[in-house]
Formats: C-alpha cells, sequence, structure tokens
C-alpha cells in the first residue's frame, strides 16, 4: 500500500504579493510588487530603510523599516541588501 501526501494532487497558484505604499511628495496612494522595492538592512534603525520610485510622479521614496516591515518585506520577497560597516 502506498501513502498518500497531504499535498498529493493540489497545486497551489500564488498570486503576486503587493505592498502598498503611498508617495511623500505627491500624495498618491498604490500597490507595489515585491520586485518594485528594495530593502536595506542596517548596523541601526537609522540605516534600515525601503525604497522605491514613486509610479505617478517618478519620486525617488526613501522611508525607514523597523523589524515588523522587514520582516514583512523579506517574506514578501523583495530583494535585501544588507549594509556591513567597516572598522
Amino acid at each position: 500500500m502506498r501513502e498518500m501526501s497531504a499535498m498529493h494532487g493540489f497545486v497551489a497558484s500564488m498570486a503576486p504579493v503587493l505592498f502598498k505604499a503611498a508617495c511623500p511628495d505627491c500624495r498618491s496612494r498604490f500597490e507595489l510588487s515585491a520586485s518594485a522595492l528594495r530593502l536595506a538592512i542596517g548596523a541601526s534603525r537609522r540605516t534600515t530603510f525601503y525604497s522605491f520610485t514613486c509610479p505617478e510622479c517618478g519620486s525617488s521614496v526613501r522611508k525607514p523599516a523597523g523589524e515588523r516591515i522587514v520582516e514583512l518585506l523579506t517574506g514578501g520577497g523583495v530583494r535585501t541588501l544588507r549594509l556591513h560597516t567597516t572598522v
């Protein structure tokens, strides 16, 4: 007798993850895919941030990223850059 896994015959269809964002310059609100965002993780809160280009006005936007934001962005597939300090 062959065991069947719980996933046998199950086809997962994952929708792309979208993140809600807003531009501080033009005040537009929109959704961005993970590929439209970048996350930089530094040694401190001041050097940990995410960035994107506003799809409405083209402004470069940079916002601080606390622990929860880092967790959400990395879990959603946002590309991450780890910043290292030199001594």
